[in-house]
């Protein structure tokens, strides 16, 4: 079969390799249809190996050359003996995450996405979103309702992630919410912020264009570039009693953008960080403490938001797929969707690679 492979750094190749044989025990073979690329991805490509094992796994054994994509849906082609909650035939959306399922401290507790041991399909596991086909666990797929779209199938995964990071922050019915960054992670919490019931948004982002898209998809937001007007002197000035927002949500894995959620959220606020930060960044604590603020993690996602968050894209609640600025075939990926995302002055947000074709 086809597939894009991580060799190392700026090295992608689409390779012809020997497919995933019969399912075993516990296992799906799934035809994969789209998978998008994430900023994980391109981290890789740019910057890589990170999350590439540079030795075996040690749970799952996978190592390079790996087979990319995450972010992914397909059909069911086959099942293993005793899998019971899908069939050949079958829609689904891919949950990446791999892990021990018992005997692991945080996988006994349900907190699989925090084991110690964690992979995930298209980084740490043999098979992955970008090729023809992916030999998955059981757990790792999810059924989708006749409503949604193969297209949207793959964006249940970052869907999850922002979600994720809303329920982080406690969002709720009537709140005041910045995110920092309007990349598709970014805009995607705008979208569930929303769907959440978050009154009045605000996305803060140094391109332009980016605060232009996002502003089409939701006309009464707040866009912010910081480097024309502090955000926090915006959110102020636009909230109840100018004390600042309820939640901010770092999207970005920068610096300022993090120090502009601290200087925005109000007292009691809660700040949330999503986006990886490359090296250790400061940020303000005498106003983490003046402030009386909460600054939370959100790694990933609890592996039992899938059948939520398709209910959330099905339901037209969250639509994901407004995120998508660019669909292209598998033998373009590099040129047209790695090189064109990592374009400082591109224009594009998420892009979809087609593997119906």
């Amino acid at each position: 079969m086809r597939a894009l492979r991580f060799h190392a750094a700026r090295d992608l190749r689409i390779e012809d390799i020997q497919a995933p044989g019969e399912p075993a025990a516990g296992q799906v073979l799934v035809r994969n249809r789209f998978v998008g690329i994430c900023g994980t991805d391109l981290h890789e490509y740019a910057y890589g190996p990170i999350f590439v094992p540079k030795e075996p796994h040690p749970f799952t054994g996978a190592h390079g050359p790996q087979v990319l994509g995450h972010e992914f849906g397909g059909v069911v082609e086959a099942v293993g003996e005793g899998v019971t909650s899908v069939r050949a035939g079958d829609r689904v959306s891919v949950q990446p995450l791999i892990m021990p399922r018992a005997g692991d401290f945080f996988a006994d507790r349900g907190l699989f996405h925090l084991s110690t041991d964690l992979a995930l399909a298209g980084l740490s596991w043999a098979w992955g979103g970008m090729a023809e086909y992916a030999l998955l666990n059981e757990y790792n797929v999810e059924k989708i309702p006749e409503e949604m779209s193969d297209e949207e199938a793959a964006l249940v995964e970052p869907s999850a992630v922002a979600v994720y990071a809303c329920d982080r922050g406690g969002v709720t019915a009537g709140s005041s919410v910045l995110v920092t960054g309007a990349g598709p992670i970014g805009v995607l919490t705008l979208l569930a912020a929303r769907a959440a019931g978050a009154a009045q948004l605000f996305v803060s982002d140094i391109n332009d264009a980016r605060l232009e898209f996002t502003s089409s998809i939701l006309p009464d937001i707040t866009p912010i570039n910081p480097g024309r007007s502090n955000p926090g002197d915006v959110v102020r000035a636009a909230t109840e009693g100018k004390v600042g927002c309820d939640v901010a949500i770092e999207c970005v894995g920068n610096e300022h953008a993090l120090k502009g959620c601290v200087d925005a959220v109000r007292k009691q606020g809660v700040v949330v960080q999503t986006g990886l930060h490359p090296h250790e960044n400061p940020i303000d604590w005498f106003q983490v403490t003046f402030k009386d603020i909460d600054l939370r993690g959100s790694w990933a996602y609890p592996t039992h938001y899938w059948p939520r968050v398709i209910r959330l894209i099905a339901s037209g609640h969250l639509p994901a797929k407004q995120v998508v600025t660019g669909r292209i075939g598998l033998d373009r990926a590099v040129a047209d969707g790695f090189d064109a995302l990592l374009d400082p002055g591109g224009r594009h947000l998420k892009i979809l690679i087609d593997l119906t074709n």
